[in-house]
């Protein structure tokens, strides 16, 4: 019979691998263990911003607008969960103000209404944030929203037309002569 048993430099080898072993799966699994995961982090994967209001939800939130000055559009999409009717109003810069009707257990997109939301200035130059005031009934609250610029064509069709300003006539003195016919003519 032939006796198997090790002798300490071998067994020593033995450990020195399976420490190796070990170092080595704990560097290549052990990423996860320390670095947050992405998918428990929620957050919005659009331009815009999502805020909740009561029974109303806000998605992909942004504003368009040429200038800081200027009209700017709000657009996304607002979700009612209660069986009212309820009106948003959306407070922006400089008095700024507009209404969003949203049906009772329904939702309204902003991209497809026909009646706009236009503020009368964005507040902000594009690609910055501007603080607005969303309310609804006795909920309100203050969020920072982005301003986007036409410059991305999925963005150009919202912009809001600025008048355009007409010209005005002026009254123009014109000579009128009165001069008598030729005779004989």
């Amino acid at each position: 019979m032939r006796n198997t048993a090790m002798n300490p430099v071998q067994r020593g080898k033995l450990a020195i691998a399976a420490a190796a072993i070990g170092v080595g799966l704990l560097s290549v699994t052990g990423c996860g263990f320390v670095n947050a995961q992405q998918t428990t982090h929620q957050y919005s994967a659009s331009d815009g911003i999502k805020a909740d209001l009561g029974p109303l939800q806000l998605r992909n939130i942004l504003i368009v607008s040429s200038g800081e000055k200027e009209p700017g559009r709000v657009i996304g999409a607002v979700f009612n969960q209660s069986g009212n009717d309820v009106t948003l109003t959306v407070s922006g810069a400089n008095g700024a103000q507009t209404e969003i009707p949203v049906k009772a257990n329904s939702e309204t997109y902003l991209n497809d209404t026909a009646d706009a939301a236009i503020l009368s200035t964005a507040g902000v130059v594009p690609g910055g944030l501007t603080p607005v005031t969303i309310r609804s009934g006795s909920d309100s609250a203050t969020i920072n929203v982005p301003v986007v610029d036409g410059t991305l064509p999925e963005y150009a069709k919202y912009l809001p037309s600025t008048p355009t300003p007409t010209a005005t006539p002026t009254s123009t003195s014109t000579a009128t002569t009165s001069e008598a016919p030729a005779a004989g003519h």
